[in-house]
């Protein structure tokens, strides 16, 4: 009986704890506990957590102190009747400057019954002033060399109290590498990151109570030029935004007794160069441990010979705190083979197309020297091939001191690479030598998605090895040549794709904000962000499907995340741009200026019979126009601003009406009779209703002219198959991205890529390759097809923004047996995996808390819809499909084929 008795009550406090719901994963500005932000009305956000199904929040309530044990708080919100769990606005008093601040929240669910409290999360605000900022400048205090060797800056200094905490504020002209008392600051790389600099420059806090002693320290920087100063665009230059090197660090220090002091840079530091001889991003980086001042990091270390430092009044009022991730390091990968090419190079291959640098671990004599050069691919003979790197020499030398076994591996540069040619190692090179070290912005993976077609999953592979390695701080177009620009157009046709393989809000609302800050005062947005082509005079933007980033972007993350400040931060610019086309507009024809058109689209050389398919960069430009005048409409109508809704409306409906009378005859064909024209009319809505079925057959019959292929460039190519799904042509879009002859996805992918390439044939069915003046075998464009895989095959689509609403409706087809992804939203995971056998169709699906779906089963004879084995009610099967209604929770659905 007592055994009986004590599992009835286990079995009840079970049920207790699974109905109970948990809030978790707080988030402040989307990160996790951050060091220091800038916004004076913080972000707050937070999921539900439960094994019960339709768990809604109905209210919450936030209590924020500056102690993580408070019993005072500074801001309690009260019971708050809402269901927002994501973005909820700090509504306190004024945050202080260099405070820390802890909160908490709890909510109650759909039955009114309470949560308890999550556990603490914090944030910790910035300095909001600029004369919250007591060190100074500094610059060294000797005369550069020509090949300006990195200067290195120390401090001792001595501490006499027992420390409560100490926090490094750190910016730089340039790029830095702190440490202290001979330990490296932090883990982030390429700091302070790249940002429009004459306007905005990041600096970074990092938490090093546990570096410092009572007694004494010493503080040691490195700098390097960077994006600076260092050479970089087009015929690369250098001193871009200034000639100058220069760092800028801070130490708060608080006592365990409530005093304070600071250690600045000041007048006080040394400056002189250690091993790090000559460093820029394209050409690599030369270092010589002959050089290295051993123990200049740790106390007691002599330098007086060191130079002095120059004091600087450089600009402070243009410090921001961080907002994105900063650059990691993350995968480590070890050599594949090691070959001998044929003509008698030393190379190892990685087997992965990779961003960062390699790692070598090596003994031997002093001044030998190797180097290290970097390559993404082979020739036809199989020989190492780096003529597509142009300028770039992608070289790292390393000279040894010597002094037993060394480590080498560069601070300033980096590169992308497969490949990598040996020189000068004087003994047989073996694995344990060398490790590939990935670095990219530390975005954390969101989603995930698999089939049952192997070359598909390698395409998958592709889209996101090419996003993780172009998306450093910026999202660059390529990282190997001498390039490694923030392109416009490449970032905002992926940014969808993107923001389903990790979570990019923070990444792109730190770049939106330079694209904001670089944009001309006449509204033009330049080609690269941020800009380095030099601004209006050579360089002029306002290209079509570039420029447009302004408006495609903050519409794609509002979609993406439900955080309407992105649409707010960006309106101006989104409006400016807009502008722009209507004042370069004649008629509402906007048929002017130069534009890059259907960028690498499918061309014939001495093209005979007009098989190259050219597309008028005039209209691309009309209906890039619509679009950003819909997306200006839209975001103008979430922002309530009912005038420009008015405004705008009236305008897009003009330059539809100018778009079908300049390129549409009266039987609906499109002057340029070509993939991109029809997709392009057709995705933006710019040709009446009555017009758009017979302009997807027309679609489709191009496509067929083209044995299945596409001849799509940049801008077409996102948006192709997504047309074909909306109008009734799933199976010819399930037919291109099967087509493994050029052009197409899986060309690449059966010519063995691992990342993404920057042309459909970067390298030729023979072996040769295209013009060496500009392929790349990473450059992410074309990996926008992943979107149309994640919200078609798989089927996971936000029916509201940031997806407090979702629809799941899988698309099956091309003989795929089964499909998986899974995404994490603000909310939590959802899941859509679906699989087909025994003439039965099965979709499990997961939907978060504090979320709804409307959930789609493939099912075209009506068939009796079961959950778990049971029957479930639906709705009436419609095109195919059966729809049911479903709150969160985990479901396993079944219905016959």
């Amino acid at each position: 009986m007592k055994k009986i008795i004590l599992l009835f009550l286990i079995s009840h406090f079970c049920a207790i704890c699974l109905a109970q719901v948990k809030v978790d994963h707080l988030l402040t500005e989307n990160l996790n506990n951050p060091e220091s932000i800038d916004a004076k009305s913080p972000a707050l956000s937070w999921q539900l957590l439960s094994e019960r199904r339709n768990v809604n929040q109905t209210a919450y309530e936030i209590r924020v102190g500056t102690s993580p044990v408070a019993k005072q708080f500074v801001w309690e919100s009260g019971k708050v009747a809402s269901p927002q769990s994501v973005f909820v606005t700090y509504g306190g008093p004024e945050l202080r400057s260099g405070q820390a601040y802890y909160w908490q929240v709890r909510v109650w669910d759909e039955n009114n019954k309470v949560s308890p409290w999550s556990a603490v999360a914090y944030w910790k605000m910035g300095l909001l002033n600029s004369s919250d900022w007591l060190a100074q400048w500094i610059t060294p205090g000797f005369r550069e060399e020509a090949s300006r060797p990195s200067p290195i800056f120390r401090k001792e200094f001595h501490l006499h109290k027992k420390i409560k905490s100490a926090y490094v504020y750190i910016t730089a002209h340039g790029l830095y590498d702190a440490q202290i008392n001979g330990k490296r600051v932090g883990d982030a790389y390429l700091t302070p990151g790249w940002t429009s600099y004459n306007n905005r420059l990041q600096y970074q806090v990092y938490n090093v109570t546990g570096m410092l002693k009572q007694e004494a320290n010493v503080i040691g920087i490195t700098l390097g030029s960077g994006w600076y100063r260092g050479h970089v665009g087009f015929n690369p230059k250098d001193g871009l935004y200034g000639k100058d090197i220069a760092v800028l660090c801070q130490v708060n220090i608080t006592y365990t007794d409530g005093t304070t002091e600071t250690v600045n840079t000041d007048n006080t530091w040394k400056s002189s160069t250690g091993a790090i001889r000559s460093s820029e991003i394209y050409y690599g980086e030369v270092i010589d441990h002959r050089k290295e001042q051993q123990g200049w990091t740790l106390p007691g270390f002599d330098d007086s010979q060191w130079s002095g430092v120059k004091v600087n009044d450089f600009a402070k009022n243009t410090l921001i705190a961080t907002y994105n991730e900063p650059v990691k390091q993350h995968e480590t990968i070890k050599p594949l083979k090691i070959f001998k090419t044929p003509k008698g190079d030393q190379v190892i291959d990685f087997g992965q197309n990779l961003v960062g640098w390699v790692k070598l671990t090596v003994s031997g004599h002093a001044g030998d020297t190797i180097k290290l050069s970097h390559a993404e691919v082979l020739d036809k003979p199989g020989d190492f091939y780096t003529a597509n790197l142009r300028t770039a020499t992608a070289q790292n030398t390393y000279i040894l001191s010597g002094s037993g076994t060394e480590t080498f591996e560069p601070h300033f540069s980096w590169q992308g690479f497969r490949y990598v040619k040996v020189e000068g190692f004087h003994a047989d090179l073996k694995p344990e030598n060398f490790e590939a070290v990935t670095l990219y912005s530390d975005m954390r993976a969101t989603g995930s998605f698999s089939c049952s077609n192997p070359f598909i999953n390698q395409l998958q592979h592709n889209i996101l090895w090419g996003q993780r390695g172009n998306f450093l701080d910026v999202p660059t177009d390529c990282p190997q040549r001498d390039e490694r620009l923030g392109w416009t157009g490449d970032a905002q046709v992926f940014s969808r794709t993107a923001s389903f393989n990790m979570n990019v809000h923070n990444f792109f609302t730190k770049w939106m904000k330079d694209v904001a800050a670089d944009q001309y005062s006449n509204g033009s947005v330049p080609h690269v962000v941020p800009d380095v082509l030099e601004g209006p005079g050579s360089h002029p933007g306002g290209s079509t499907g570039w420029a447009d980033v302004s408006t495609i972007v903050p519409w794609n993350m509002y979609l993406a995340y439900g955080d309407k400040r992105i649409l707010e931060n960006q309106y101006a610019s989104m409006k400016a741009w807009v502008g722009y086309m209507e004042a370069h507009s004649h008629n509402d024809l906007w048929n002017v200026g130069d534009h890059f058109g259907d960028w690498l689209f499918y061309s014939v050389n001495d093209d005979r019979f007009g098989r190259s398919a050219i597309t008028s960069s005039y209209l691309i430009a009309q209906c890039f126009y619509g679009y950003s005048t819909q997306l200006l409409i839209n975001t103008a109508r979430v922002l309530g601003k009912n005038d420009d809704v008015n405004r705008y409306t009236d305008l897009l409906t003009k330059i539809k009406r100018a778009f079908v009378n300049e390129y549409v005859t009266r039987n609906g064909l499109i002057s340029s009779d070509t993939q991109t024209a029809y997709v392009l009319a057709l995705q933006f809505d710019m040709l009446p209703e009555e017009l758009r079925q017979q302009a997807a057959d027309r679609l489709v019959s191009n496509i067929k002219r083209y044995n299945i292929h596409l001849t799509t460039g940049f801008l077409g190519t996102p948006y192709i198959s997504h047309v074909l799904s909306r109008f009734g042509y799933t199976d010819i879009a399930y037919q291109l991205l099967l087509q493994d002859t050029y052009p197409s996805w899986l060309y690449p992918v059966k010519m063995g890529a691992t990342t993404i390439w920057e042309r459909w044939d970067g390298i030729r069915p023979d072996g040769s390759f295209e013009e060496q003046s500009m392929n790349s075998f990473n450059h992410y464009a074309y990996g926008a097809i992943g979107d149309w895989m994640y919200r078609i095959i798989a089927g996971i689509n936000e029916a509201a923004p940031g997806y407090q609403k979702i629809i799941i409706k899988p698309h099956t087809g091309g003989n795929f047996s089964f499909a998986n992804a899974d995404y994490e939203t603000p909310y939590g995971k959802v899941s859509s995996h679906w699989k087909t056998g025994d003439d039965q169709f099965y979709l499990d699906v997961q939907i978060p808390s504090n979320t709804s779906a409307s959930v789609y089963i493939p099912s075209k004879n009506n068939g009796q819809l079961l959950e778990s084995g049971k029957n479930f009610k639906a709705d009436i099967a419609k095109d195919g499909y059966i729809k049911v209604d479903i709150g969160s929770g985990t479901y396993h659905f079944s219905v016959a084929r």
